[in-house]
């Protein structure tokens, strides 16, 4: 699957996993909840959203963390335009950094 795929499904599942969290809390929808207090109710939907969204975030990174490092090689191009910039960022801050001489 691609990265791009990845991150879409990913994202869904961010928005789906809490709204069906609250949704089924807050109509009952699971034996036992019936007797819970409202307050009850709120406090633990909330914290089982919460817990929702981390577990998928943990689930994207495990399947970033699998991918494989030798697939993605970067653009020959970009890596010499930013080795030409950190050279040019090197040099003027060596000149700056020289103290400056009176002039007489």
């Amino acid at each position: 699957m691609r990265v791009i795929e990845k991150f879409v499904i990913a994202s869904l599942f961010m928005w789906i996993a809490p709204i069906a969290t609250l949704y089924v809390f807050n109509n009952n929808l699971l034996p036992g909840t019936e007797n819970l207090s409202p307050y009850s109710v709120t406090l633990v939907s909330g914290f089982l959203a919460v817990i929702s969204v981390n577990a998928v975030i943990a689930f994207y990174i495990y399947l970033a963390m699998k991918e494989p490092a030798d697939k993605h090689e970067p653009d020959p191009k970009f890596v010499a335009e930013a080795k030409d910039s950190v050279k040019q960022f090197t040099r003027d801050t060596q000149q700056s950094s020289q103290p400056l001489k009176k002039q007489q």
